[in-house]
């Protein structure tokens, strides 16, 4: 808890409405607020719901400034960081990339730290709009919404905390220890004292309430809205996928199934993707695969988190700042890497070579590929995409090639949907079933388009963790890398075969997981360590 008031802190003043002015109106000490000025009507219910997404967008760093932690851009860089996809060229990402952390690295404790603080504003605002919808100062339909999606996000952060601090669910079945699930607001000195002797929960039951919580948004958040807020703000869609996303974790592909179907259509035209519509909130794959960069709020952003011109992650967390190439305006940190560049399962004319990447300068003044995803390298308003339709489509694909007990067909035209759109001739160069020898081999490849779609979308590192207890997509733990820091432009060539330098590391050691950090134990005498930190 840094500065001991760090997740403690009331957010009612975090007064950023969706349009931007971060903190223009943070003119008190948060404690100075009082709650029942803070949910007294519509619009001051609203304003601090939009208080909860900003501490989703950037959060304390350090004491100093916001860099992006936890959801605004830091949980993208650093989840891929942590995986094998992409190559750090200076000292910015070097610990991650290397897994060299420790208690007190800044990384951790400010992903930590951010994330907490997020649901503890979650929470605050849980009790308050319960207590406005009970004396009619909102109605109770809107109260049920506010809460809904700060559920949502109270949910997401849990989940993220698991992701990096604990075993994955199938290593014992949820029996592993967790981390302190929270859902109470930390606002007076009883709950300040309660969280002090918080301990970590066990896997399955961390999970179990964040499905509790996913249900309850299911149940009351809004179908779909309108402009901006349509993805800005979470929605039923957001919900159901990020469901489907902690079930595969679990393992309950079928559960995961059940999800997905409220979002696909039992009827697909592979060679047509954008003709696939989610029941729910009618969202579609753009017709290119640049779509949902070159808008913000497309048809295929379920949810993001924003940033804009005057309210965005800074120079040092920024997406374009930290993942773009220097000569575009960018600083060069994080390039893609040849060991999926060079996968000889991407097409070597997938149009996404062309439309995302390019080949530029990076930190070190030599050349790499960088993504050019995030392309707004001056007002950096690019959004932190968290959930697309192609997720569920692919999430889908997944689940239903694992349980088919045969080579699915409906699992290779989910597979076929998101990756026809990026290739010459789909008619006849798109997967048939012919293409595959067994559910595994179908699976391999629905878990490789994973990786290039997502790419720099960071998703890597949350695979790895699901995956590593399954021989047939894995060799567990952290795999081997590029050397930290390799550059050059020779080391890239479609299909070329290219050999990690850095070693792995293996599933059983300390370094999978990331040491709760050394503030947190500090505070909560009763909190457990991660082994050898």
């Amino acid at each position: 808890m840094k500065n001991k008031l760090n997740l403690l802190a009331i957010p009612v003043l975090a007064l950023v409405l969706l349009t931007g002015c971060k903190k223009a109106l943070d003119l008190q000490p948060y404690t100075s607020v009082a709650v029942d000025v803070a949910f007294s009507n519509a619009d001051k219910c609203l304003t601090s719901l939009y208080g909860v997404y900003d501490a989703a967008q950037s959060g304390d760093y350090l004491g100093g400034a916001g860099r992006g932690y936890p959801f605004g851009a830091a949980n993208i860089e650093q989840g891929d960081a942590r995986g094998e996809d992409v190559i750090n060229i200076a000292a910015f990402y070097q610990i991650t990339y290397q897994a060299t952390y420790n208690a007190t690295a800044a990384n951790c404790e400010g992903h930590w730290n951010s994330l907490y603080s997020l649901i503890n504003k979650a929470n605050v605002c849980i009790d308050g709009f319960r207590g406005a919808g009970s004396r009619g100062a909102v109605p109770a339909a809107t109260a049920l919404q506010f809460e809904a999606e700060c559920r949502f996000l109270r949910a997401m952060a849990h989940h993220e905390l698991m992701v990096h601090w604990a075993r994955p669910y199938r290593d014992g079945n949820g029996t592993q220890v967790g981390v302190p699930y929270r859902d109470f607001a930390v606002n007076v000195p009883a709950t300040v004292d309660l969280v002090r002797n918080l301990p970590r929960a066990v896997g399955d039951s961390v999970y179990r309430r964040v499905l509790r919580d996913l249900d309850f948004a299911e149940t009351n958040m809004a179908a779909t809205t309108t402009g901006t807020a349509r993805t800005v703000r979470a929605t039923k869609a957001a919900a159901i996928a990020l469901k489907m996303r902690v079930k595969m974790h679990m393992g309950d592909f079928a559960g995961a199934i059940v999800e997905g179907n409220k979002l696909i259509p039992a009827v697909l035209t592979p060679l047509t993707p954008t003709s696939v519509v989610s029941p729910i909130g009618s969202w579609a794959l753009t017709a290119s695969p640049d779509g949902p960069f070159t808008n913000n709020s497309s048809t295929e952003s379920i949810f993001s988190v924003r940033n804009d011109a005057l309210d965005n992650t800074g120079v040092n967390g920024a997406l374009p700042a930290m993942l773009g190439a220097a000569n575009l305006g960018g600083r060069g940190l994080l390039a893609v890497s040849p060991i999926i560049w060079n996968n000889a399962g991407w097409r070597c004319d997938d149009v996404r070579r062309t439309l995302l990447y390019v080949s530029g300068t990076n930190a070190n003044g030599g050349q790499s590929i960088f993504t050019n995803k995030y392309r707004d390298y001056v007002g950096r308003s690019d959004f932190a995409p968290q959930i697309r339709y192609a997720e569920v489509l692919l999430m889908q694909a997944e689940c239903e090639a694992r349980v088919a007990g045969t080579v699915s067909l409906r699992a290779i035209d989910l597979l076929n949907t998101v990756r026809n759109r990026s290739i010459p001739t789909p008619a006849t160069n798109q997967y048939v079933a012919a293409n595959f020898a067994t559910p595994v081999d179908l699976v391999k490849a629905i878990l490789l388009e994973r990786r290039i779609e997502f790419l720099l979308e960071g998703k890597r590192w949350a695979d790895i963790s699901r995956l590593s207890q399954e021989a047939d997509y894995t060799t567990g733990g952290i795999p081997a890398k590029a050397v930290n820091g390799a550059q050059g432009l020779a080391m890239y060539g479609c299909g070329t075969p290219y050999t990690a330098g850095q070693a792995g590391i293996g599933y059983g050691d300390y370094r999978f997981i990331w040491p709760i950090p050394a503030n947190e134990i500090i505070q909560n005498p009763i909190i457990t360590q991660n082994p050898l930190y």
